[in-house]
């Protein structure tokens, strides 16, 4: 693609960076930023600067916060008994978005996958395990994707969490085999997490 600008050529690399955005996706991107107002560009860059510099992990469940603790792990109006695990921030948000689910969570960062150097050690498993000791869970819920690396991270977690005195149990499989949680609609979700069933019993199906 030929550039009648360097700047130009910089700001369309830049955003076709971006997963899923090719380089025509990126040149109308910036070619709409162009026609804005510069107090709207600046805010604009302004927001994604601070995305970056300011943002913060909830240090109880890892997830993506504006402060040191997130408003769902402050909250007392929540079952803290009861911890929901997820791959990452956007399955909290379909979870959220059921209006089925009023415990707290425990986000892994990741799924365990040999295939991309992916193992235990490189997930919040420890945290999750050092929780569960406190005494304080009752239940733990497995919320991962229906796919290799989610059943496999399950099957993990289950054997790290077998001693503990605690129900452990798994989202019922409305969800399609391959299935990844963020683009299941909210009711087949909602239904999941609602009729969820012990872990164990999933293993026989």
């Amino acid at each position: 693609m030929n550039f009648s600008s360097k700047l130009l050529e910089n700001a369309v690399y830049e955003f076709s960076r971006l997963p899923g955005v090719g380089q025509k996706t990126a040149l109308r991107l910036v070619l709409h930023l162009l026609k804005q107002d510069t107090g709207d560009v600046q805010r604009f860059s302004s927001a994604m600067v601070k995305l970056r510099t300011e943002i913060q992990h909830c240090g109880t469940c890892h997830n993506i916060s504006d402060s040191a603790v997130c408003e769902i792990c402050a909250s007392h109006k929540r079952d803290h008994g009861l911890i929901c695990v997820v791959e990452d921030t956007r399955d909290v948000m379909a979870i959220e978005n059921t209006n089925q689910y009023n415990g707290v969570y425990h986000v892994l960062g990741g799924l365990i996958s040999p295939m991309d150097g992916v193992g235990p050690a490189d997930l919040a498993i420890d945290s999750l395990v050092e929780r569960i000791k406190t005494g304080e869970v009752n239940e733990v819920v497995f919320a991962l994707s229906a796919t290799m690396e989610g059943d496999t991270t399950i099957f993990y977690l289950h054997k790290r969490l077998k001693d503990a005195v605690v129900i452990i149990s798994t989202i019922a499989r409305g969800i399609a085999f391959g299935g990844e949680l963020e683009y299941v609609d909210e009711i087949t979700l909602g239904r999941s997490i609602a009729t969820r069933v012990p872990y164990e019993n999933s293993l026989s199906r």
